[in-house]
C-alpha cells in the first residue's frame, strides 16, 4: 500500500555534476598532463640538435647532461599528474557505479521497479551488466576529455605555431578517421544493441532449463530444450562476435588513415630544414607531435564506439534508476492501524485463527503472542498483505508497512550495505538503536565486514539484530517485527527494547511486536494472544486474569512473576 508520488529520474549528467569535486582534481591534473605532454617533443628535438651539435664539435657531454635530467624530472612531473588524474578518475567511475546499483537493488528490493519476483532476478543480472558498460563509457569519456581533447589543442596550437601550410595538409586526414568513425556508429550501436538482447535470450533460456530440468525429462524433452539452448549459444557467440571485432579491430583502421598526415610532412618538411627555415630540432619536434596528434585522433574514434556502447546501456537502465524521495517521506508517515475480523487458514485446512480485532495508534507498541503454531507469523504477514485473509486492514492515513521475519533475509553483502540498502542512511545510528554497534566496531572491517551468506558469518543474535537494523533505519509508518530480540541475552534485550520504544515514539511509527519472549509486554498498553484459533486482546493485566493461555505463557516465560 503505498501512495503514487512523483518520481526524479536522474540524466548521466546528474552523476557529473554530484560527483564535481572529484572531477575538479580530474580537471586540475588533467590539464597540467597534458599540456606538460607537450614538453616531451621539445625536449628530444632539443636532445637530437644537441647530438648534432657535439658530433659537429659545438657543443660538449655536459650539454646533453642537463638536458637528459630535465627531460627524466619533466616526465616524472608529467606522470605523477597522469597518475593523479587516473586515481581520481577511477575514483569517480567506482562511485557512480556503487550509486547506479545501490539505487537499482533499492527500486527492485522495495517494489518500485513493477516486476514478478522471478522477473527481479532477471531484471538484475541484465542491468547490472548494463551499469558496469554505462560507467566504463562514462569513464572513457571522462579520461579522453583530457588525454585527446586537452591535448590535441596543445599539439595543435604547436604545429601551427611551426608552420601553418605543413599542418592544414596533415590535418586532412585526422578528421577522415573522424568521419569513418561516425559513418559506422550505426553498425556499432546496431551489433552492441543485438549482442545485448541475445545476451539476454540467452541467460532466459539457461534459467529456463535449469528450472524446468526435472519437467523436462519426465516428458521426455530434454534433447528438445538443449537444442534450444545450443541454437541461442550459438546466435549469442556471433552477436557477441560480431559487436567485439566492429569495436576492436577498427581502432587500427582509424590509426592507419590519421597517420597518412606524415606525408606531407616528410616532404615539406625536409625541405624547411635544406632551406634552413627549421633546424633538426624543430623537425624532430614536429615530428613527434603529430605522430601523438594521429594515435590521439584514433583514441578519439575508439571513444566514439565506447560512448555508443554507453548510451544504449543507459537507455536500457534509465527507467530503473529513478530517484523515490518524496515516495520515501511518505512511507515514514505517521499512521495507525485498524485490523477487524481477520481471519486465515491454509487451503483444505481448519482456519489457524478467526475473528482477530485490534488498533495500533501511531507511536505505539502492541504486543502479540501466542503458543507455538498458533499463527502469529502468519498474522503478521496477513496484515503487511503477504497471505490472502479474511476481514480487514485499513491504515489511518497513507501507511505502507514494513516487516521483518523471525530469519531475517541478509545479503552477501557488507554490515553497512545490509542495513543501508543503498540508501545513504546513517548505518551506524540504526547498529546503536538495534544494540549492535559495539560488535560491529569490534570487528576487523568494522561496518565493512561481509556477512557471508545469508549472514553466515554472524551469530544468530546478531543476524537477527542487524535485520532489525535495516528495519530501524529504513522507518515505515506501520512496522511489524516477528521475534526481534530472539537469542538476545536480558541486559541486551532490555537496552534493544528501550531504543524501539523511543524510535517509535519519535517517528510516530505504529509497532506490531510478535514475541514469545513477554518481559516487556506488560509494559504495553496492548497485548493480542492467539490461542486455539482465537485472540484475546487487553492489557497484561486484563490478560493474566482472563486469558489462561496467556497466563501460562507469560508464567513459563518469565519464572512465574505478574
Amino acid at each position: 500500500m503505498q501512495a503514487h508520488s512523483e518520481t526524479h529520474k536522474p540524466s548521466i549528467l546528474t552523476y557529473f555534476r554530484d560527483e564535481w569535486k572529484t572531477l575538479a582534481v580530474v580537471t586540475f591534473t588533467g590539464i597540467l598532463y597534458n599540456v606538460g605532454m607537450v614538453l616531451g617533443p621539445w625536449l628530444e628535438g632539443l636532445m637530437v640538435q644537441c647530438l648534432a651539435g657535439i658530433l659537429q664539435g659545438l657543443s660538449d657531454a655536459s650539454s646533453m647532461l642537463r638536458l637528459c635530467l630535465f627531460y627524466v624530472l619533466a616526465i616524472a612531473f608529467v606522470q605523477g599528474m597522469r597518475a593523479l588524474k587516473r586515481l581520481y578518475v577511477r575514483r569517480f567511475a567506482n562511485d557512480v557505479d556503487r550509486r547506479m546499483k545501490k539505487t537499482l537493488y533499492r527500486n527492485l528490493l522495495s517494489g518500485k521497479i513493477a516486476k514478478t519476483e522471478s522477473e527481479r532476478g532477471e531484471v538484475m543480472t541484465k542491468a547490472l551488466s548494463d551499469v558496469d558498460d554505462c560507467v566504463e563509457g562514462m569513464r572513457k569519456f571522462t579520461t579522453e576529455l583530457f588525454d585527446t581533447g586537452v591535448v590535441m589543442i596543445t599539439y595543435l596550437v604547436v604545429l601551427f605555431a611551426q608552420d601553418v601550410r605543413i599542418t592544414l595538409l596533415a590535418l586532412i586526414f585526422p578528421p577522415v578517421s573522424y568521419i569513418l568513425a561516425a559513418r559506422l556508429k550505426g553498425v556499432v550501436t546496431g551489433a552492441v544493441a543485438t549482442a545485448k538482447k541475445e545476451v539476454s535470450a540467452m541467460s532466459a533460456t539457461a534459467l529456463d532449463r535449469a528450472e524446468g530440468a526435472l519437467t523436462y525429462r519426465i516428458f521426455g524433452l530434454e534433447e528438445v530444450r538443449d537444442h534450444l539452448f545450443e541454437d541461442e549459444l550459438t546466435r549469442y557467440e556471433k552477436a557477441e562476435a560480431k559487436a567485439n571485432v566492429l569495436s576492436a579491430s577498427l581502432m587500427p583502421l582509424y590509426q592507419a588513415v590519421a597517420l597518412l598526415g606524415v606525408l606531407p610532412i616528410f616532404i615539406l618538411g625536409a625541405q624547411n630544414v635544406v632551406s634552413g627555415t627549421w633546424d633538426i630540432a624543430v623537425f624532430t619536434m614536429y615530428v613527434s607531435v603529430f605522430l601523438k596528434l594521429a594515435v590521439k585522433s584514433s583514441h578519439a574514434a575508439k571513444l566514439f564506439n565506447a560512448v555508443q556502447r554507453a548510451q544504449v546501456s543507459w537507455k536500457r537502465i534509465e527507467g530503473y534508476l529513478s530517484e523515490h524521495e518524496e515516495e520515501e517521506r511518505k512511507a515514514a508517515e505517521p499512521s495507525g492501524i485498524r485490523i477487524e475480523h481477520l481471519g486465515f487458514g491454509w487451503e483444505g485446512q481448519e482456519p489457524l485463527f478467526e475473528d482477530v480485532s485490534f488498533a495500533v495508534a501511531p507511536g505505539e507498541i502492541v504486543g502479540v503472542c501466542g503458543p507455538v503454531a498458533s499463527g502469529k507469523s502468519c498474522l503478521a504477514r496477513c496484515i503487511a498483505g503477504e497471505l490472502p485473509h479474511e476481514g480487514t486492514v485499513t491504515p489511518q492515513g497513507e501507511g505502507v508497512f514494513s516487516i521483518l521475519g523471525h530469519d531475517p533475509e541478509l545479503l552477501d553483502a557488507t554490515i553497512e550495505d545490509n542495513v543501508c540498502l543503498g540508501s545513504g542512511a546513517d548505518a551506524a545510528l540504526a547498529l546503536q538503536e538495534a544494540c549492535l554497534a559495539d560488535e560491529v566496531k569490534a570487528l576487523p572491517e568494522g561496518e565493512k565486514t561481509l556477512v557471508g551468506e545469508g549472514g553466515s558469518r554472524l551469530s544468530g543474535g546478531q543476524r537477527q539484530r542487524l535485520g532489525l537494523a535495516r528495519t530501524l533505519c529504513h522507518r515505515r509508518s506501520v512496522c511489524i517485527l516477528d521475534d526481534p530480540f530472539a537469542s538476545l541475552d536480558a541486559g541486551t534485550e532490555d537496552e534493544a527494547f528501550r531504543n524501539l520504544q523511543s524510535w517509535a515514539k519519535e517517528g510516530g511509527t505504529a509497532v506490531i511486536l510478535i514475541s514469545h519472549r513477554l518481559a516487556h509486554f506488560p509494559e504495553l498498553s496492548q497485548v493480542v494472544c492467539l490461542a486455539d484459533g482465537k485472540a484475546s486482546v487487553g492489557t497484561h493485566k486484563e490478560l493474566m486474569r482472563t486469558c489462561p493461555a496467556y497466563r501460562a505463557l507469560f508464567e513459563l516465560s518469565e519464572g512465574g512473576e505478574a
